[in-house]
C-alpha cells in the first residue's frame, strides 16, 4: 500500500472538551492528513518499498528531546534510542479505550518480529504527567511490552515534545471525584535506528502490518 491519507476519525482520543481543545485536534488532523498527502506522488519513485502505514519520512521531525525522565525517575534523552527503531505514543494511563488498544497492537507487533524485538522500543509519552506518576506509568507500559518505556517530565517538556510533533491535547474538567479525561492525538510515530522520522500509524493500523513495516526499516538499517 502505498502512503495515503490519515483517517480523522482515527487521531483522537478522549471525551468532551472545550472548543479550544477541539480546535487544537482538528489543527493536529490537517497536518497529519496533508503531510500524508503530500507524499503520494512520486513517492514510489523515492522509496519503492512496500508500506503499510504511512510513509513520511524527513518531513516527520527526527526523534529528539533531553532531560526528561523514565518512569524510573532517571533522565533520559533521545540519543539513549540511537540504534532503535521506535514507536512513540502520546497518551494517558487512565485513558479508557485507544491508548490500550495502541499499546497492545505495538506490543504484538513486537513479539511478531521475533528475535528482531530487541532493536526496537516503544516509547509511551504521558500527557497528564499529575496522575501518571512513575510507578503507575511504569506498571502501565510493562503490562504491555518488556520493550515498552513510559516518558514524563514537567508539564512544559511535554508540551514542547508534543508540539513538535503536531500532537494537540487538553483536559475535560474534573468531576466531584476529581477524575478527568484528556482528548489527544492518536498517531503513532515511527523513528528508525538513526532517529529519523519515517512512519505515522494508528490504533487501526493492524499488528501484523506494524510489525511488517518494522521489519522493513530494521533491514534498510542493517
Amino acid at each position: 500500500m502505498h502512503p495515503r491519507g490519515a483517517d480523522a476519525s482515527h487521531v483522537l482520543c478522549g471525551c468532551h472538551t472545550g472548543v479550544q481543545g477541539i480546535g487544537m485536534i482538528k489543527n493536529h488532523i490537517v497536518w497529519v492528513a496533508a503531510l500524508a498527502a503530500s507524499l503520494t506522488l512520486g513517492a514510489c519513485s523515492r522509496r519503492p518499498l512496500h508500506w503499510d502505514m504511512d510513509y513520511v519520512g524527513p518531513q516527520m521531525a527526527p526523534l529528539q528531546f533531553r532531560d526528561m525522565q523514565t518512569a524510573d525517575h532517571q533522565h533520559i534523552s533521545a540519543s539513549h534510542y540511537l540504534g532503535k527503531v521506535v514507536l512513540m505514543y502520546f497518551g494517558y494511563t487512565h485513558c479508557p479505550d485507544v491508548c490500550p488498544l495502541t499499546m497492545a497492537h505495538m506490543a504484538r507487533a513486537i513479539q511478531l518480529l521475533g528475535p528482531e524485538a530487541k532493536d526496537v522500543r516503544i516509547l509511551f509519552v504521558t500527557v497528564d504527567p499529575h496522575r501518571d506518576t512513575g510507578p503507575v506509568l511504569r506498571a502501565y507500559v510493562t503490562a504491555f511490552s518488556p520493550e515498552a518505556r513510559g516518558i514524563t517530565g514537567s508539564p512544559q517538556q511535554i508540551k514542547t515534545l508534543a508540539s513538535r510533533y503536531h500532537v494537540a491535547y487538553s483536559y475535560g474538567k474534573p468531576d466531584r471525584a476529581g477524575n478527568y479525561t484528556v482528548t489527544h492525538s492518536a498517531a503513532i510515530y515511527v523513528f528508525d535506528e538513526k532517529g529519523r522520522g519515517q512512519l505515522i500509524g494508528t490504533e487501526a493500523t493492524p499488528p501484523d502490518q506494524i510489525a511488517h513495516d518494522l521489519k522493513q526499516i530494521i533491514q534498510l538499517g542493517a
